[in-house]
């Protein structure tokens, strides 16, 4: 009676496995492709490097000119009193760390400056690929740089960019530019 209701048990879950397959469709695309391909994804190059001309070159200028400044007042013990000088020698150290760190202080500005600008486009082509993956049916939407081998069905690039009514170039440049 254990082997009849064992066999029993193990059929009905073979058959709720094979169920449940046939309800899974995997799809896969490359977020970052779809980014690229909108038109404004290209104006963000150019706002980064205002942002850099216009904001982050003049911050590194002042921040050189105040240690200049304050290092000058700090050298003139004849005129500068103590306890100014000791309230400058507090803030010299600060000033020599973020003018030796400045190249990873831009660094990091520049990708909270790109993170901003980008996460609307982000926000649109998940939207999207949601769309996409509802329509099509897909229950599981991977992205494609996961992916060590996918078939060429799955790839929801051109439904996500049709979505989005941009238009793929017939020779896209490598994944990755």
């Amino acid at each position: 009676m254990k082997k009849i209701l064992s066999v029993i048990a193990i059929v009905g879950l073979l058959s709720f496995s094979v169920t449940t397959n046939a309800q899974t469709k995997i799809g896969y695309i490359s977020v970052d492709n779809v980014i690229g391909l909108m038109p404004e994804a290209t104006k963000i190059d150019s706002l980064l490097e205002r942002y850099q001309a216009d904001t982050l070159n003049p911050e590194y200028a002042s921040l050189v000119q105040r240690y200049q400044f304050d290092d000058s007042l700090y050298r003139d013990s004849v005129k500068t009193p103590k306890a100014v000088r000791d309230e400058i020698a507090k803030k010299l150290p600060s000033y020599i760390y973020q003018i030796q760190n400045w190249q990873q202080i831009v660094n990091q500005a520049l990708e909270a400056k790109q993170n901003e600008l980008l996460s609307p486009l982000y926000r649109k082509a998940y939207d999207a690929i949601k769309l996409v993956a509802k329509e099509k049916g897909y229950t599981h939407v991977m992205n494609k740089e996961a992916l060590l081998v996918a078939p060429d069905g799955d790839d929801m690039l051109k439904a996500v960019a049709a979505k989005l009514k941009i238009t793929i170039p017939t020779n896209p440049p490598p994944a990755g530019k």
